[in-house]
């Protein structure tokens, strides 16, 4: 813990960065038409100054959106009214774009980053309560309506037609894909995404937490959490249909892309990744507490559903006659049957579940791998528990077999959230085919165990980050002096990426003291109490 924590303090570094100035040196002058494509020419309002948690300010010293806010977590235990500095800086006007988009990274702002910053910032506020017994009301009230602006922009600008299914591009999951997701498709058409979906079902879920928040201090709030509300069952509503044109594969019992085709026709993309596993993330579960502070909101979702009862038949049931433990409800784009199916294939050691947490493709495309043709052209994926194979965004990363702390803190979240919800209600066998049934708050422990493992010696005496390194394994100057890399082999624990990035990767230590500070039948009992203290 200690050193993740010292690499989030030393992984600070001033940025500056005037891009209307940078632009004038390439000659392209934002305000003139050019035939000359120039990356960033829509930024040009952007001017950055400011020190900034990089990713890795030796490898990668320039800002990520969504690396960012998950630096904020890490940041939280040590120095709060930074971390709230940093989750505040990329929406403020020198770097929010005028359209509600925040910039992604420098190679090309208007890439396209999950939007988790309202998850990080509700966070933020829980955590600064737990710690300091506090609540920063106007840090809320700030970031809420500027993220507004950037929930807008989500639903005006990644929802083609209107109908809450999302695009995004690549969503920082690089090569993921079949194809490059955030280029012209070999096909034509486009993808509806399983994985930007999700996200915006979380960030509905996540910007009606905030929203309810702010309302039990001010009214004027309420109606406003009544609109994420609305959305977010729109989204489920969409998502979750059945049918050759849904994500939802009632075979494989697995959510993928759609590819929609010029002709009008649609297919899945049958990949077993993160992408089909991100759905379950979209998962928060409700305090009584919660909806005994605003009754009134209460009532109106209440009378809208018993007008509308179809739009909670694609949800997981809550509400009256489905409240979990301690009258807990729950918002969850996964039901509990598709749950259940998903859950086995991704703790089934064949597929996703690693000796070292989550990998982010299934093993399973190891033999079989997923091939698709288009154009004389053969796009294939394969389990690649290392590094690329593949030039694609340069090469330098790989989401098709590898462990990646961010996404793995992401679905331990969600299993907390079930587990508060179903307690001991809720058992599957982990690993699947051991015989061993656990109920989610075990499930939670044990996959960040095995990422915590990633940096502990085995019996042998080797720690797993270190791979095959000899220095760093036997030299008594290197081998307690850890290395938080970017990402790590799906199958032995190697670091791989960037060998410094301790930014999203120090997210291990609030892994640590979370599981192992938070007694589950405390959370069951007060539910975020048990983790962050009473409501203010």
């Amino acid at each position: 813990m200690r050193q993740a924590l010292a690499g989030m303090l030393w992984s600070k570094q001033y940025f500056f960065l005037d891009v209307d100035k940078w632009l004038e040196e390439q000659g392209a002058d934002p305000m003139r038409p050019t035939p000359r494509q120039v990356r960033n020419r829509e930024w040009f309002h952007m001017t950055s100054d400011h020190v900034i948690s990089m990713p890795d300010k030796w490898e990668y010293p320039w800002f990520a959106a969504w690396d960012l806010a998950f630096h904020t977590l890490a940041l939280s235990t040590i120095d709060t009214e930074f971390a709230k500095e940093q989750l505040d800086l990329l929406l403020r006007q020198a770097y929010l774009h005028p359209t509600g988009q925040i910039p992604a990274y420098e190679w090309n702002f208007s890439d396209v980053n999950p939007p988790v910053q309202a998850w990080a910032a509700i966070f933020l506020y829980r955590m600064e309560q737990a710690l300091h017994h506090e609540t920063d009301i106007d840090f809320l009230k700030l970031v809420f309506g500027k993220l507004s602006s950037n929930f807008g922009w989500w639903l005006n600008r990644k929802d083609r037609f209107g109908r809450s299914l999302f695009e995004g591009g690549f969503l920082g999951l690089d090569n993921i894909g079949v194809f490059d997701r955030s280029a012209p498709l070999p096909t034509g058409g486009y993808l509806e995404q399983a994985d930007g979906t999700g996200w915006v079902a979380l960030f509905c879920q996540n910007m009606l937490e905030i929203a309810c928040e702010l309302a039990a201090h001010d009214s004027t709030y309420e109606e406003l959490a009544s609109n994420y509300v609305m959305e977010f069952l729109l989204i489920a509503h969409a998502m979750n249909g059945i049918g050759p044109g849904g994500m939802w594969d009632e075979e494989d019992g697995f959510y993928y892309d759609v590819l929609r085709l010029p002709d009008g026709n649609a297919m899945r993309l049958k990949v077993r990744s993160m992408v089909g596993l991100l759905p379950i993330c979209a998962t928060t579960a409700i305090d009584k507490w919660q909806r005994d502070r605003l009754p009134r909101l209460t009532a109106t979702l209440g009378e809208r559903v018993r007008r509308m009862p179809e739009l909670l038949e694609s949800i997981h049931p809550t509400g009256p006659g489905h409240l979990g433990v301690a009258e807990r409800g729950i918002l969850a784009l996964v039901n509990p049957e598709r749950l259940r199916r998903i859950l086995t294939r991704m703790l089934d050691e064949n597929e996703f579940l690693s000796p070292y947490g989550i990998r982010s493709l299934s093993r399973y495309h190891a033999e079989y791998p997923y091939v698709f043709n288009a154009g004389g052209q053969e796009f294939r994926v394969s389990y690649l528990p290392a590094e690329s194979d593949s030039g694609m965004f340069g090469g330098n990363s790989n989401w098709r077999g590898p462990i990646w702390m961010p996404v793995n803190a992401l679905i331990i979240r969600a299993l907390l959230h079930y587990f508060s919800y179903y307690g001991d209600n809720f058992k599957i066998e982990c690993p699947t085919g051991s015989g061993e049934l656990m109920n989610l708050f075990e499930v939670a422990r044990e996959i960040a165990n095995r990422l915590t493992r990633i940096f502990l010696r085995d019996v042998s005496g080797r720690r797993p980050v270190f791979g095959g390194s000899e220095k760093f394994q036997n030299d008594p100057k290197w081998r307690d002096n850890l290395l938080f890399y970017e990402y790590f082999h799906g199958d032995n624990g190697a670091g791989l990426g960037a060998s410094h990035q301790t930014g999203w990767t120090g997210v291990v230590a609030l892994l640590i003291e979370i599981i192992g500070k938070l007694d589950p039948q405390a959370l069951l009992a007060a539910g975020r109490a048990s983790a962050f203290g009473p409501p203010r």
